[in-house]
């Protein structure tokens, strides 16, 4: 099976064709969406923090960005930092060329005479570089070479039973294509991690995957709160789950059944073929960016109530379980899988209709996110426990 796309210097393989304007912090982050607003082909990544960062935070954002200016959907970066953050321009430019060998341009607002003098030149060198991704020729590649990120989110219990299932049918077919498959969020494997851990390749990965899960709740436990206590959340419950091992088994289903190859931090890049798991938080958005940022081309994003979620970077595809929520939500939700539920669709069936939408979004499809121009951007953020 084949997808179209772009060939990176690097080797990598991405599906869509982007420059990136990325800001070091949130002061820069005006700079860089009035210079992406002014280039026809560019995008902006907002970062609301890169200063006032703990250690461990540093790190993250360090790993997150450069991740995301790796992503193989991305062309090239134009990087700009203000001057004084925590996150300063040279260090983030450092991180990416470890990375990548894409183009990269670094401008710093204050060395430029400040944010219209830097707009005006970031311009110049993000339309060169669009002109030059127009130019690529679009290439063939096995689907191999895709990693799709999973997300669910607004859960109710159509997720559990079927969406989630639905996404788990299409992973097990993707890896057994030679593809990659991102298992998200880590506070919805709170209650499955025995089920999780008899799946892991070796002991080495099962004690990383245990030990993810045990650090996190950890992490609550050290300022006095407990992570059930935000979740399942206020629209979870209203749909009918009532704890958060209840959600957790539902979660789990997106991974389908393959072999965990490897247990990443938030933001780490996938370096194994197969079925991985990624600390990424709850919260959609961040954890939607930390796939991106590990490398993943594209996210399949599941919901019972529905959500309007996109990103700049990865083309999000939605899918509900719920008719009644596709109905109401037909702006947002690309595919509506009910069927199985309301008249014995096969879960196989609807797993192989995803996959098949997921080859024709790698190939050119715009995602219903992507039609509305949606770029919802947040970064996890840590306290210095470790």
């Amino acid at each position: 099976m084949k997808i179209k796309g772009y060939r990176r210097p690097d080797g990598r393989f991405g599906i869509r064709n982007y420059v990136l304007i990325l800001p070091c912090s949130l002061c820069a982050s005006e700079t860089a969406r009035f210079t992406a607003q002014n280039v026809e082909g560019a995008i902006y990544l907002a970062n609301q923090g890169g200063c006032s960062l703990s250690k461990r935070d540093l790190k993250v954002t360090l790993e997150t960005l450069s991740g995301i200016a790796a992503n193989p959907n991305i062309y090239a970066t134009v990087l700009i930092g203000n001057g004084c953050e925590v996150v300063q321009a040279s260090l983030l430019e450092a991180e990416i060329r470890k990375k990548t060998n894409k183009p990269l341009y670094t401008l710093v607002i204050r060395e430029e005479g400040g944010s219209i003098k830097t707009v005006e030149k970031a311009a110049r060198i993000a339309e060169k570089l669009c002109e030059e991704a127009r130019k690529l020729q679009v290439e063939e590649a096995d689907i191999s070479e895709l990693i799709l990120g999973t997300e669910c989110g607004g859960s109710d219990p159509t997720s559990g039973l079927v969406s989630n299932p639905v996404v788990g049918k299409c992973s097990d077919l993707l890896v057994e294509l030679g593809g990659s498959v991102i298992l998200s969020e880590t506070p919805e494997m709170i209650g499955a991690e025995q089920i999780l851990a008899r799946r892991c390749a070796d002991d080495e990965t099962k004690d990383a995957l245990l030990k993810m899960i045990a650090d996190y709740e950890k992490d609550f436990l050290l300022v006095g709160e407990n992570p059930r206590s935000g979740n399942p959340t206020p629209g979870n419950i209203q749909g009918g789950i009532t704890t958060l091992e209840e959600k957790s088994l539902g979660c789990i289903h997106k991974g389908g059944t393959g072999v965990i190859r490897q247990v990443l931090g938030y933001g780490e890049m996938v370096t194994r073929k197969g079925l991985v798991v990624s600390d990424t938080p709850g919260q959609d958005i961040a954890s939607i960016i930390g796939m991106a940022a590990s490398g993943a081309q594209m996210v399949v994003f599941t919901t019972g109530h529905g959500t309007p979620t996109g990103s700049a970077v990865v083309p999000v595809i939605k899918i509900t379980g719920n008719e009644e929520t596709y109905e109401k939500m037909k702006d947002n939700i690309d595919l509506d899988c009910s069927k199985v539920l309301t008249q014995g669709k096969s879960l196989d069936e609807a797993g192989e209709e995803l996959l098949e939408m997921v080859v024709r979004t790698a190939n050119g499809r715009k995602t219903k996110a992507e039609e509305l121009g949606f770029q919802e951007v947040s970064m996890a953020r840590y306290c210095n426990f470790a």
